[in-house]
């Protein structure tokens, strides 16, 4: 009795010991997950179709090429060898489009406010983040939608900052309870970079916003030049209205961002069978056409300013013409455009992780994980809307963030994979167990190690017994992000900003939100 009583008490104390150490932070070069995963395992293209899509690109390129592009950015082309014909498109030769794609930097850093967020992308590097334009925040308990305001916008930014699996924050919501454009911006500004210290990314309605915007970014980084050193915002720049055409306003807005040292995601956002083909082939061929002719633009200017090649084709529901971001011809676009970018070496960025759903439920989960994952399976390096967003891009929650990120966390952990080593295929393990041991591993010297640094526990997702789960009064996910949600705001103060430097940007900026 005595000798069982002992067995049950080591039984009991190894695994208490066990959840002690599981519950404790792990130190960075144990996780089993870490921003950059190197993904690229999943290929939607052969070898024959990207040369196929390549030599359309080219030819759209130098045959159709770009109208409306500012009488700036005309002469900046011509210089650099594009060619404008007589219908007042610019063209690009084939040879031009190459020494643009040699002149563009390959392994860039997008800073944080803090080095620890920093992101390091090169080829194949996984990072996931927020985006999007949303109007409206969902209140996932009485199931409606309200217009979004900048108070949104720094309350996200403050979730964002405590989730591991957001490596990036950028803007998701519009703060619609104002109304004048620059302070809009501004607001969403100063929201985002007082809700976090990760990198943000931003857009500008206007190019005369960015020099108020630079004001204030010199202000939080001590100068202009310990900001050209460290710059932690980037610009998401819509430059192009598909198909195949320059947006001149957001071209300018893009001139100055340069020219503030501003890093800058060139965004091709057509919608296949509306402004983009309905063959997923083609759209593929016009995003990264449109996106080519901006590396073209971004190098004229200042050759190896850094930039992501942005192609951020949407699908259509062609029975109805609305948006379908949540489906599976979403996540093979988002997937074969990161296939094409890493083809040409360039740091790309694409959507991926939206849903069309109104709500966190079932058919948000499938959605979003389905597209997440095949994003990052691909090599995609950066996952923009990959958390938070319903509704094909209109409402936005911030529950949907605490869930995500678990989501996020299982996607990161494919994306890493398998490792096969003469270690990891546990032979010694197996014949200790098997000819020597108790005949199963609960006890043995690497499972605890192998606990640790192969598997991903979620963060918020019940894994618990029917019978544990009855007990805790059968909790939904939705529930315990609400409380998840409500204890970060509650008692998450962002303190990265001095209360000084906060007195001085309100005294100077009208500023709608509290922190």
């Amino acid at each position: 009795m005595d000798n069982i009583q002992l067995k049950r008490n080591r039984r009991s104390g190894g695994r208490s010991a066990r959840r002690e150490k599981r519950a404790a932070p792990l130190p960075d070069n144990i996780k089993p997950i870490s921003p950059g995963m190197v993904g690229g395992t999943y290929k939607p293209l052969s070898l024959k179709d990207i040369s196929a899509i390549e030599q359309t690109i080219f030819q759209l390129l130098d045959e159709v090429g770009l109208s409306q592009a500012p009488d700036t950015g005309v002469k900046k082309m011509q210089n650099y060898g594009a060619v404008l014909g007589e219908d007042h498109r610019l063209r690009f030769p084939e040879n031009i489009v190459k020494k643009a794609l040699k002149d563009t930097k390959k392994n860039i850093t997008l800073y944080g406010q803090d080095q620890k967020h920093d992101i390091h992308l090169k080829k194949n590097h996984v990072h996931y983040g927020t985006a999007g334009a949303a109007v409206n925040v969902v209140d996932s308990f009485k199931k409606t939608y309200r217009p979004s305001e900048a108070q949104d916008i720094y309350n996200a930014a403050c979730i964002a900052e405590k989730l591991d699996n957001i490596h990036f924050f950028q803007r998701p919501m519009v703060a619609t309870n104002i109304e004048d454009p620059q302070e809009m911006d501004l607001n969403t500004l100063y929201a985002c970079v007082s809700g976090t210290q990760k990198h943000i990314g931003i857009s500008f309605t206007e190019a005369d916003f960015i020099k108020p915007a630079c004001e204030m970014l010199h202000m939080i980084s001590g100068g202009e030049e310990q900001w050209r050193a460290r710059p932690f915002i980037s610009n998401s720049n819509a430059f192009v209205v598909p198909p195949m055409r320059f947006a001149t306003e957001s071209c300018l807005v893009m001139e100055e961002c340069i020219e503030a040292g501003i890093p800058v995601l060139l965004l091709s956002a057509g919608q296949a069978g509306a402004t983009a083909p309905a063959s997923i082939a083609g759209t593929i061929a016009q995003a990264t056409a449109e996106v080519l002719a901006g590396l073209v633009y971004v190098n004229s200017i200042k050759p190896g300013h850094p930039c992501i090649a942005g192609t951020w084709p949407f699908v259509s529901d062609l029975r109805t013409g609305a948006m379908s971001g949540g489906s599976g011809e979403q996540g093979l676009l988002s997937a074969a455009c990161a296939q094409m970018l890493a083809h040409f070496d360039l740091v790309s960025g694409a959507a991926a992780g939206m849903c069309d759903s109104k709500l966190p439920d079932a058919q948000s989960g499938y959605e979003k994980g389905s597209t997440a994952v095949m994003a990052g399976l691909a090599g995609l390096n950066l996952v923009y809307e990959s958390a938070g967003m319903h509704a094909s891009l209109l409402g936005f929650s911030l529950e949907s963030m605490i869930i995500d990120n678990d989501m996020l966390g299982q996607c990161l952990r494919c994306v890493r994979g398998i490792e096969v080593n003469n270690e990891t295929l546990s032979f010694n393990a197996i014949k200790e167990v098997c000819l020597d041991g108790p005949g199963h591993y609960l006890g043995h010297d690497r499972t605890l190690a192998v606990m640790e640094s192969e598997y991903v526990y979620p963060d918020i997702s019940d894994r618990s017994s029917p019978k544990e789960w009855k007990e805790n009064d059968n909790p939904e996910i939705i529930d315990t992000a609400h409380k998840e949600v409500k204890n970060i705001l509650e008692n998450h103060k962002p303190n990265h900003l001095s209360k000084e430097i906060d007195e001085e940007i309100r005294k100077k900026f009208k500023i709608y939100f509290k922190n």
